[in-house]
């Protein structure tokens, strides 16, 4: 006689194509005991989203741009732009860690974030140098002034935390960023004074 055993131990196979319910839908917040008000967290979310959103795009901007630099200046700006991408996707990961810890859902795919941002799109083909430095610090601009105006309503809503990180690392560092790009755009001489 063949006994046969039910098999009740897991296996090393993965479980694929699965699919769940939505546990948590977008631009909802649950509560998680961090010491602020439901609208608070509410208010936070939607402004670090959008920012995040932005800050997503002008990441993507900067490699975009590192990748397709020309010219005599090309080393140093390749080097400049691929260091700015890497401190703006240190960024993207701050923000959305805030909207996850007040207990919102961060924009994560990049299709939504096409849909939020405010950023506008870059021609598909490559740009004249000048041209791509300036659309950087467009997109900067846009992100400082939401940046900038976001920190003051959050603080005005005791959400020190998100003034902290909007004040502390996104306007900190878009600043500096700002700064070395646009001195890249200055109209000097290279060889004679």
């Amino acid at each position: 006689m063949t006994r046969y055993v039910e098999r009740t131990t897991s296996t090393s196979q993965p479980l694929l194509h699965q699919h769940g319910r939505q546990i948590q839908e977008f631009g909802s917040v649950r509560q998680l005991p961090v010491g602020l008000s439901y609208d608070a967290r509410m208010y936070s979310c939607e402004r670090v989203n959008r920012i995040l959103s932005d800050t997503q795009i002008l990441y993507a901007l900067y490699k975009k741009h590192h990748w397709l630099m020309r010219g005599h200046t090309f080393y140093q700006l390749h080097l400049l732009l691929d260091k700015h991408a890497g401190e703006q996707l240190a960024l993207v990961d701050m923000l959305a860690e805030r909207v996850q810890t007040l207990g919102g859902v961060a924009v994560g795919d990049p299709r939504h974030v096409a849909e939020i941002t405010k950023v506008p799109r870059p021609p598909d083909g490559a740009e004249e140098v000048p041209a791509m430095l300036s659309r950087l610090l467009e997109a900067h601009e846009m992100i400082l002034t939401d940046a900038h105006d976001a920190a003051a309503r959050v603080a005005d809503m005791g959400d020190d935390g998100t003034n902290d990180i909007l004040v502390s690392n996104v306007i900190r560092t878009g600043e500096l960023q700002a700064w070395f790009i646009a001195e890249h755009l200055v109209d000097t001489p290279v060889v004679r004074a």
